[in-house]
């Protein structure tokens, strides 16, 4: 988890810093902060990345048109708790929405704590709308116009704005996980400019050891 539920600090993942910590993202030399876009607050659920996934910027998603944003891909997860920054939650898949940000692919897989009162109940995408009434609207809109107080323009989305269902979801995780799986394998990252120094990764030519990690 990144960004808890109705908290506006831009958290993310920081690519090119040594073991990728969580950071407050900077824009011009400003913390950012995400305008509250009525009638919401802050972010409406919590936010965060799935771990060893990789929206591959050289590549152009053929469902969408649009290359990757160079990113690890988002989650957005629906379930009662508001979660802390840095929790790590197992989730239960539901369903993608394909944001163009920019130009750019951006996925946001919907998804539940998989320990969530009802996770049990929700197995698809058709079953949001049944116990999180509003929510797939709502996240449509945020998503629309949560940059407009910024001065950009409305977001678009491929689909029309639909979300897919758990299977299409997890197809686009596995192949989001290949090109991580190729990126984390290249010396220093490539051309990236991503840092990919990690201790858990046997394979992978940036492995490093705890104590480097530490300093």
């Amino acid at each position: 988890v990144e960004v808890p539920r109705w908290t506006n600090a831009k958290m993310e993942i920081s690519l090119k810093t040594p073991m990728n910590p969580i950071k407050q993202d900077i824009k011009k030399g400003k913390l950012r902060f995400v305008t509250n876009c009525f009638p919401h607050k802050g972010y409406i659920w919590n936010y965060g990345a799935l771990p060893q996934t990789w929206e591959n910027p050289d590549h152009i998603e053929p469902s969408t048109g649009c290359k990757g944003d160079n990113d690890p891909i988002d989650v957005i997860e629906i379930g009662y708790r508001v979660a802390n920054r840095g929790d790590v939650l197992q989730v239960k898949v539901l369903g993608a929405i394909a944001l163009i940000d920019e130009g750019e692919t951006d996925w946001k897989i919907i998804a539940i704590d998989a320990k969530d009162p009802v996770a049990s109940k929700v197995n698809d995408i058709a079953d949001v709308d049944q116990y999180f009434p509003g929510l797939l609207r709502a996240t449509v809109e945020w998503f629309k116009i949560y940059k407009i107080p910024d001065g950009k323009p409305e977001n678009q989305f491929a689909f029309n704005g639909d979300a897919k269902n758990a299977e299409f979801a997890t197809t686009v995780i596995a192949e989001t996980h290949k090109f991580w799986q190729t990126l984390i394998n290249q010396p220093n990252g490539g051309n990236t400019a991503i840092a990919c120094q990690n201790i858990t990764n046997t394979n992978s030519d940036n492995r490093i050891g705890k104590e480097q990690s530490a300093k």
